[in-house]
Order: structure tokens, then sequence, then C-alpha cells
């Protein structure tokens, strides 16, 4: 009899979710504080495991060197640290030593605390200086190559500080001082790249994602005639904080309209706040970062006119363009090309289909503007040089950014489906981590 009861409670349970995910996907679960951090030690554990090695062996060097000084941190340091340090302590210098012939790379910290992923090198009470025995640590090694985070295009790659640059130089032997090159394409290789496991729960990510945006572009949120797009703004930011997530932007919400043309191209200023009314069609852009990955995604809403149970044809139309520019963009993604050849082949490929297109994709992960290939920037068309010169590699993350401008016969004019959704490459193709958004939310929903 027991058993009967909860497979009907069960049963019960199960249908009332069917009909919420009528409006809503099922929410994943948000671990603790506690079970993330045990989560994200267990991924870089891996990564430096593997990953590192890796990357060392594919660039040609034989040690890699990050310093960072509390609260002066360099960007890919910290994403090596423990959960638990939110901050380096003191000055923190990490180390990895390639000693070649199959051993294993060596992982040293010279820091007055213990860094639980790599072996302490430094005693204070047999050497307190320690820039001194950070030379000793380097000299006993003798590397050919001893890579430092500096470079002119990569701010996440030039890591270290002036200060800190001048007293790793000065600890070094002459000889060695000549052997310092940069970390780039370490540095951009490390915060790029994603893992299985990284790839298997970013789904899940962006499904919170997903579920937070839909449920801030409906009737639960937004009351026609009085809401207004800042009052949406904000309840994203308090939704996010009542998650236990954070955002690593402040979400906008604006609107276009019949009546007037809300966009002028020039993304740099601040969307006014608007009364929403029905008629509008909504777009929002709004990411978060959980386990130390980040989201990022542009949707649209349309607010249905009394009598209307879709958005215009016009509207509809509109969307399937911003869909087929997204597969041109995608269907252009090579191993080996760079950002800037996906973009001119992409933007020749969308004029030869007559879409007036504004391509300004990023790759995406520990950083929401991730390292990696720049496939355009809004102001930038031409190619980004620098970053849109750094090629694709396999494994990693990209937010497909970009908009189309279409005309909407029955606005009597153009306007921009702007749409952003996260996706990898795998080396071999391109797809969407938790899908695209193919249909407008509908404000009401229709059942």
């Amino acid at each position: 009899m027991k058993k009967i009861f909860f497979l009907i409670v069960f049963i019960c349970f199960i249908s009332a979710d069917i009909k919420a995910q009528t409006v809503n996907d099922i929410t994943p679960d948000i671990l603790s504080m506690r079970d993330r951090a045990e989560v994200m030690d267990r991924w870089t554990e891996h990564r430096l495991d593997h990953l590192v090695p890796e990357l060392m062996r594919r660039e040609g060097v034989d040690m890699w060197v990050l310093v960072a000084r509390e609260y002066n941190e360099d960007p890919v340091l910290l994403t090596m640290l423990p959960a638990t340090w939110q901050s380096s302590r003191r000055t923190t210098i990490l180390m990895f030593f390639d000693p070649g012939n199959g051993e294993p790379v060596e992982r040293l910290a010279v820091a007055r605390y213990d860094i639980g992923f790599f072996e302490t090198q430094w005693f204070p009470d047999e050497e307190p200086d320690q820039w001194k025995r950070f030379g000793q640590v380097v000299a006993e090694r003798d590397p050919d190559r001893i890579a430092v985070n500096f470079s002119e295009d990569f701010a996440l790659a030039d890591g270290i500080s002036h200060t800190d640059y001048m007293n790793l130089r000065n600890s070094l032997s002459s000889e060695l001082q000549e052997r310092i090159v940069s970390a780039e394409n370490l540095a951009i290789g490390w915060l790029e790249t994603r893992t299985e496991e990284e790839k298997v729960v970013y789904r899940q990510i962006n499904r919170i994602a997903h579920n937070i945006v839909a449920e801030g572009l409906s009737e639960s949120v937004i009351t026609p005639g009085i809401t207004t797009t800042e009052d949406v703004q904000w309840w994203y930011r308090e939704r996010i904080r009542d998650l236990n997530l954070t955002a690593w932007f402040h979400p906008s919400v604006s609107v276009q309209r019949s009546e007037s043309d809300e966009h002028d191209g020039d993304f740099s200023g601040r969307a006014d706040s608007n009364v929403i009314l029905p008629g509008d069609l909504l777009h929002m852009d709004f990411g978060i970062e959980y386990l130390g990955l980040s989201t990022d995604t542009q949707r649209h809403a349309y607010v249905l006119r009394q009598g209307e149970t879709e958005a215009p044809e016009g509207l509809r139309d509109a969307l399937e363009v911003g869909n087929r520019l997204q597969d041109i963009l995608t269907g252009e993604f090579r191993s080996g090309r760079t950002g800037n050849e996906i973009l001119a082949a992409a933007l020749s490929k969308a004029e030869s289909e007559n879409i007036n297109a504004t391509i300004y994709t990023h790759p995406i992960g520990y950083h929401g503007h991730g390292a990696g290939p720049t496939i355009g920037l809004w102001d930038q068309q031409g190619g980004v040089p620098g970053k849109g010169d750094y090629p694709l590699f396999s494994n990693t993350a990209h937010s497909i950014e970009l908009n189309a401008e279409v005309y909407i016969p029955e606005w009597d004019r153009s306007i921009r489906i702007m749409l952003e959704e996260d996706a990898i490459f795998d080396g071999e193709e391109t797809y969407y981590i938790d899908g695209r958004m193919e249909d407008f939310y509908l404000i009401p929903r229709q059942k």
C-alpha cells in the first residue's frame, strides 16, 4: 500500500513537471558553495595534470612562471588556485617545469603559504629572500625557455605586473634572462580549452541561464503598460543573487517598436528605460557565472497585441534570417583558421545571400569575454588586429554573437535581430551548448 501511495505521488509530481515545462524547462540543481568548491578543485587538478603538459609541449616551452600579488592577480593564476582562495596571498609564484624524456611536469610554488596543487619550494628559515629562492629553483632546472605572462594583444595573457617582472628578471643570471619568452599562447590555451567534464556540465549552466532569461521575459515579471525595461534589468540582478549565482555584467533590456527607431547602431550608450507595451519587440543581454564558467545570452520576446496569438510574420521571418546568419558563421569554423579569416568568410557568404550582417563573436569560459580568437567587433567589421589573428582550436567555447538588420513590412522599417548563444567547437563541428532561440518568447505565453 505504501509503495502504491509513493507511486501515485511520483506520477503526480511528474505530471506537474510536464505541465511546468510548457512554460519553462526544469531548472537544473544548483550546488551549495561547498559542493561547488569540490567540483572546481577536481576540475582544476585534472587540468593541471593533463592540460598544462599538453600546452607546454605544443608550444615548445619547458618552464612556465606565473606571478601575482594579493589584489593584483594575474587572471590566469587565479584560475589555478584552490576554490577557497579568492585571491593570491602576499606574493605568489607558480612554476611548471617539463624535464623532458616523458617525465611528468613538475608543479612548484615559491610562496609563503601552501597551495594544495603545487609542491612548496620556499622555506624562509633556510632562505628568507623569496626572489632569491626563485632564482635558485630556476637555475637548478636550467630551462631552455622561460615563459612569462606578458602579451601586447591579450589582456588576459598579460598578467604580470611591471614590478613583478623586474623582480623575476633580476633574480636570474644574465644567461637565463635571455631565455624569457612570452607565455601568450600558453595562457590563452589554458583559459580557452574546455575539458570533457566541463563541456558536460556547461550544458546545465547554460540551461540555468536560459531558464532565468525565459522567466524574466514572461508575464510573471512583465506587466505591459506598467513594467519598464529598467525594472526587468534589476529583476534579473535580484534573481541571479537569489539563486546564489553571480552576474559578470549588468543585464540590458531594450525595445524596438513600430512607432520609433530605438537603435542607431552604436552599442556603447545606455539603453533608455521604456515602459513595455503591446507590440514591442524586447531584447535582452544576460550572463551568469557558476562553477567558474560564464554564459552570455541575447534573446527576444514579443509582447502580443489584443487578438494576436503570435508575432507578426515579418518579425518571424526576421528571426529566421538571424538563425541563418548563425548557421553561416558557425559553418565557417575550421581548426587553424584565424578569427579574422572566419569573419571575412562569413560576411562574404552573408552578403551573397543579401543578409545585412554584423558579427561580433567572442570566446567564453572562465571569463565572459574570454581568451581566444575574436571574430569581429561591432565597430570593426574589417577584422581585429592581434586578437583576430589568433587561430581557432578544438574544444573551445564561443558566444555566437551577431545581428541581422531586416526590413519589417508590417512596421515599414528595419529592425535588428540581435542574437547570442554559447557554443562548443569540438574540432569538427560547432554545436550550441543548450540550443538556440528559433521562436520568440511571447508575452503572455500562449497555451
